[in-house]
């Protein structure tokens, strides 16, 4: 288990049918048919919401509006925390105020894995209620938090393989991401690992970002000191 972080249901999406039709056809597919394609896709999105963009790109997710800011990151970890709650259209507040009666369970604890096991293959969102209402007025915004969702769990993909996980990924009332929980076969890894290694790779970014400022900074000094040498001995 790791802990981290269509058209409407019953018809078509113009553009998923346009691709059907496509391939469909004998030969291949123009650039022109493709790019058409494209332009109906992303004239479709424009006008869904955010929850309608989640579950047309996975069929069968399930989405909550509650606010998370409250859990606090080492709760959330915890192997007895109760996430497995949120795979539910009608997640119970009570996981929002959940606190430990004992020691923290082993992985290999059955209990443990039985929560793992029942969110293998399913995803959650959850969504704070002023998100939510800000990406009613903003499309765009609501577009860029499900690129953040769909690159998160494409970055998931990539590191473990395994094709069959779960997903639960809970917003900020910003659009990024707060806390996960991905869960697969025989593999753990905890929400705030997640966000320490996404940070670590920020900072090495800002850190690349700045020798490479300096050395511009250096090679600038350098040309301008060689044009006052050439100057003063002319």
């Amino acid at each position: 288990m790791d802990f981290g972080v269509t058209g409407k249901s019953g018809e078509y999406c113009p553009a998923e049918q346009y691709r059907k039709n496509a391939a469909g056809k004998s030969g291949g597919v123009s650039f022109a048919e493709l790019a058409a394609a494209k332009a109906v896709r992303q004239s479709d999105e424009s006008e869904m919401s955010f929850r309608d963009m989640w579950q047309a790109r996975f069929p069968g997710a399930y989405y909550n509006v509650m606010d998370t800011s409250r859990i606090d990151g080492s709760l959330w970890g915890r192997n007895d925390y109760p996430w497995d709650k949120y795979f539910s259209n009608h997640a119970d507040d009570s996981v929002l105020d959940w606190k430990p009666s004992g020691a923290e369970p082993a992985m290999l604890d059955s209990r443990v894995q039985a929560k793992i096991n029942s969110t293998i293959g399913r995803k959650s969102v959850v969504v704070p209620p002023k998100l939510e209402e800000k990406m009613k007025n903003d499309p765009e915004l609501a577009r860029r938090v499900m690129a953040k969702v769909e690159g998160f769990i494409a970055e998931q993909d990539i590191m473990n393989p395994n094709p069959r996980k779960g997903y639960l990924i809970a917003l900020d009332e910003n659009g990024d991401i707060a806390h996960t929980c991905v869960t697969s076969e025989g593999m753990s890894v905890s929400s705030a690992e997640f966000i320490e290694a996404r940070k670590a790779r920020e900072e090495k970014h800002a850190e690349y970002e700045r020798l490479a400022e300096e050395s511009a900074l250096k090679r600038r000094l350098m040309e301008q000191t060689r044009q006052v040498i050439s100057y003063g001995e002319g």
